[in-house]
């Protein structure tokens, strides 16, 4: 078995910040220094980071059920600037995605494969939507899943509440 992973889920200005277009409040901009922690903690360690990077363009889809958000070049796009320079490390990766699932059409699958990693820790926004889906994912992958309940946050507390819940005991997922 290898070293732990960890995937850091959509810590953009859209989602992070107050004048971002799809900002998830107060709570969400609490739990970025404990992803900071987190991040810092696995790199010192030389294990893997992966940051996605919720990624659109002109005239998407999920646009139909979102409004524009995260389009590709624009300061919405961009991850916050208490992560991006983590970004750069040797043992980092960004993982651009443009749906819920971190898997959805990226490479994320065959690196994971390569690594092989005794479990995948999971954070980041939004728990009820591309956390979530990134954690059924690496599940039905069979990987052990640890997700950080205290480094996640989501527009809806109601909803967080319940994709902890459900990560935990649908999909098995240790939720701490």
């Amino acid at each position: 078995m290898g070293v732990p992973a960890l995937i850091v889920v959509d810590m953009q200005n859209d989602f992070l910040d107050p004048q971002g277009a799809l900002y998830c409040g107060k709570r969400a901009r609490e739990v970025i220094p404990r992803v900071v922690a987190l991040v810092e903690q696995f790199l010192e360690r030389g294990h893997p980071v992966f940051f996605t990077q919720d990624t659109h363009v002109e005239g998407d889809r999920e646009f139909e059920a979102f409004t524009r958000h995260c389009v590709r070049e624009e300061w919405g796009h961009a991850l916050v600037p208490e992560v991006e320079g983590f970004s750069h490390d040797d043992h980092a990766t960004i993982v651009p995605k443009a749906r819920y699932s971190a898997f959805f059409r990226t490479d994320l699958e065959r690196q994971l494969e390569q690594l092989k990693p005794e479990r995948v820790e999971v954070c980041g926004v939004c728990t009820s939507i591309c956390v979530m889906d990134t954690v059924g994912a690496l599940r039905s992958r069979d990987y052990a899943v640890r997700v950080h309940k205290s480094a996640t946050a989501d527009f809806d507390p109601e909803m967080h509440r319940f994709a902890l819940r459900r990560m935990e005991k649908i999909y098995a997922a240790q939720v701490e």
